[in-house]
């Protein structure tokens, strides 16, 4: 694979390019994804943003929050918004950019992620265990709770 993978918090100027990217894919304010990313601080490890690119093009990204949108605070933080363009899907580049993820999460210190989805055993196949059912706020079915220990 010959893709860039990008710590928005390395590359503050693909600040607006990534919340827009990000925004067209979730179709969730762009206020709320720069907000995110401007609350990226060396004194947490949390939020986090990445993105992989295609030479610039913006291919796919996620991001790590505390939260997902789901009453079990205790569960964090959240690994979110992971996303592939379809053009780019079944190459490995999902599994790339989880990869990268749990590594640079563990650089920052953080010991499990949890990852909440519809999927069925997409993340299995990058390791990642069922942990539970949960709401997501707003649903009214339950998703799945994924949890992978990054230590």
């Amino acid at each position: 694979m010959n893709y860039t993978i990008k710590k928005i918090r390395e590359c503050p100027s693909l600040q607006c390019d990534a919340a827009k990217w990000f925004s067209e894919k979730w179709s969730i304010p762009i206020e709320a994804y720069i907000d995110s990313m401007k609350s990226i601080s060396s004194d947490s490890p949390v939020p986090q943003w990445y993105i992989i690119c295609d030479k610039e093009k913006i291919i796919g990204g996620a991001g790590v929050i505390e939260n997902d949108f789901h009453p079990r605070k205790d569960l964090t933080p959240n690994v979110c918004a992971v996303y592939v363009e379809e053009a780019y899907r079944n190459q490995g580049v999902a599994g790339e950019l989880l990869s990268f993820v749990c590594e640079d999460m563990k650089s920052l210190g953080v010991e499990t992620l949890y990852l909440l989805t519809n999927h069925t055993s997409f993340y299995e196949r990058y390791g990642w265990k069922f942990f539970c059912m949960v709401k997501g706020d707003g649903e009214d079915i339950l998703s799945r709770m994924y949890r992978k220990e990054i230590i």
